[in-house]
């Protein structure tokens, strides 16, 4: 049967014309993803006398001038760690081939968990980030890592969501060993915004971009993960709600730096 709908489409032209829209965001994701595979980098330590080298830790993306990369502060060696463990990241050759590229701590903001890292050698892509006042429930997004480490080798993977909800929070409190004025400042303003993903991250994630897929701009940083039990059961057991960190909070790490 025909139905008409009001200005005359009919619902078989209605159908068609979702379809050619899906059929577009997924060619404009596929695209957004190809282009920032090269900002999107492991992040780990790097041993010349370990096998394998390269300790991988979690998800990281390149900023600012291309020398510069935003990650987890949870992403890094515990404070105090002796050694202090060379940090590094994986960034592709002129072959197309991962190899480790040494990094050095910049500044770190734990009360956000954010960290900025300098990457030595050329500059890489930078990744655009996000005007202030863009982020809305409801609208869609990506986030990109590194959920499984190298288990099959060091593959981006996406997942595609919405963001469900804007809503505050709270980390838990540093080590007062961590704590300078700077963070004694940030604690006094309580609880901040965060954003729940519709999307499932994993052990691995955290630290990668959360990305406005329209527009391709980064607008947060993934965060966490909550799980039903232990850290391992999110691989097994996933609750589907993971959080990811405003990007203005990155933008003003970068700008203390």
């Amino acid at each position: 049967m025909r139905v008409s709908t009001p200005g005359g489409w009919t619902r078989r032209s209605c159908i068609a014309l979702l379809a050619l829209a899906a059929t577009g965001a997924r060619a404009d994701l596929s695209r957004l993803i190809d282009g920032m595979r090269p900002s999107v980098l492991p992040v780990g330590t790097y041993d010349n006398l370990a096998s394998p080298r390269f300790g991988f830790r979690g998800s990281g993306f390149v900023v600012g001038d291309g020398t510069l990369l935003v990650t987890n502060a949870h992403v890094l060696p515990e404070p105090g760690t002796i050694p202090l463990p060379q940090l590094a990241v994986l960034a592709a050759n002129a072959a197309g081939t991962l190899e480790p590229r040494m990094a050095s701590l910049l500044s770190v903001d734990r009360i956000h968990d954010l960290a900025l890292l300098h990457l030595e050698g050329a500059p890489l892509p930078a990744l655009r980030l996000a005007p202030p006042g863009t982020v809305h429930e409801g609208m869609d997004i990506a986030l990109m890592g590194f959920p499984i480490g190298g288990i099959l080798g060091y593959s981006l993977v996406t997942h595609h969501g919405i963001i469900a909800s804007i809503t505050s929070i709270a980390l838990p409190s540093l080590n007062a060993s961590l704590l300078d004025a700077r963070a004694l400042t940030r604690l006094r303003e309580g609880p901040f915004p965060v954003y729940q993903l519709d999307a499932t991250a994993y052990p691995g994630n955290s630290g990668g971009p959360l990305v406005d897929v329209r527009s391709g701009d980064v607008i947060g940083i993934v965060n966490m993960v909550l799980v039903h039990k232990t850290r391992e059961s999110a691989l097994t057991n996933p609750t589907g709600i993971t959080y990811a960190i405003p990007i203005t909070f990155v933008e003003s790490l970068i700008r203390e730096h």
